[in-house]
């Protein structure tokens, strides 16, 4: 008669601790949720708060202060540093135009698509492209004029609030960031993605104001409803990989 392996506890204690871990992994996705919900909710507020008071006309003395600094006190339409700072402001601020945010996304998904994570390029298309659509909504629904106490740097078309550069430039750069990082194993390399992303959502806000076309509340506003845009999308993300839908480290 052969005897039963005594492997029962082993079994046993490997179950428990299987539990355990999925508990745990449960509870880190759970606050994982939560922290991005207070983000975002964080984010859609202070953008209504900067709705409000622009709409008001509070934040002109702010305005006017800040945008005046980047401005020589002799002469207020020459914009601080030496021309090639000027068009170098120019450059950063291209960064941000829809064209350049166009290609730079359909490159991004082409990658993916050809890396088989065709989930996850098809996700960033979608993303990219409803946030421009709702930066242009946006722009359409206030009404708020462009700064007329300096010359402007460059030519505009639409009113003022919120600045479209900056919230595009966030809509496409952090919700890609958001969505590569998401994939990567490496902490380093999402650290890099992510403040690679950061920092040039930040210099085409500045470059806005720097060029005199926009008043630094509609920066403001900007970036903030494009973080939120881009947290949540990393929500959405998060939600089909749980139902399988789109991979996490490896292939969709």
């Amino acid at each position: 008669m052969r005897r039963k392996l005594p492997t029962v506890p082993a079994f046993a204690a490997l179950r428990t601790f299987g539990h355990g871990a999925l508990a745990a992994a449960r509870r880190y996705l759970e606050l994982g949720t939560i922290g991005l919900l207070l983000l975002i909710s964080g984010c859609l507020w202070i953008f209504a708060e900067l709705a409000d008071e622009a709409s008001e006309g509070s934040t002109r003395e702010f305005d006017t202060a800040v945008l005046l600094a980047f401005r020589d006190p002799a002469d207020p339409s020459d914009p601080l540093g030496p021309t090639w700072l000027e068009e170098f402001g120019r450059d950063v601020t291209a960064l941000g135009g829809l064209g350049l945010l166009a290609v730079i996304t359909l490159a991004v998904a082409g990658f993916l698509w050809l890396r088989d994570r065709r989930g996850t390029a098809i996700l960033i298309l979608l993303a990219v492209g409803s946030g421009q659509l709702m930066s242009f909504v946006f722009k359409l629904g206030f009404d708020r004029s462009r700064p007329e106490l300096v010359p402007h740097g460059m030519a505009t078309y639409t009113s003022s609030f919120p600045s479209g550069h900056a919230m595009m430039a966030a809509v496409t750069y952090l919700t890609l960031a958001v969505l590569l990082a998401r994939v990567q194993e490496g902490r380093r390399i999402k650290i890099y993605i992510l403040s690679v992303a950061v920092i040039i959502t930040v210099a085409v806000g500045i470059s806005r104001i720097y060029l005199g076309v926009h008043w630094p509340t509609d920066v403001l506003a900007g970036w903030t409803a494009g973080a939120a845009w881009a947290f949540g999308c990393l929500l959405v993300a998060n939600w089909l990989h749980r139902l399988g839908l789109i991979g996490g480290r490896g292939r969709d």
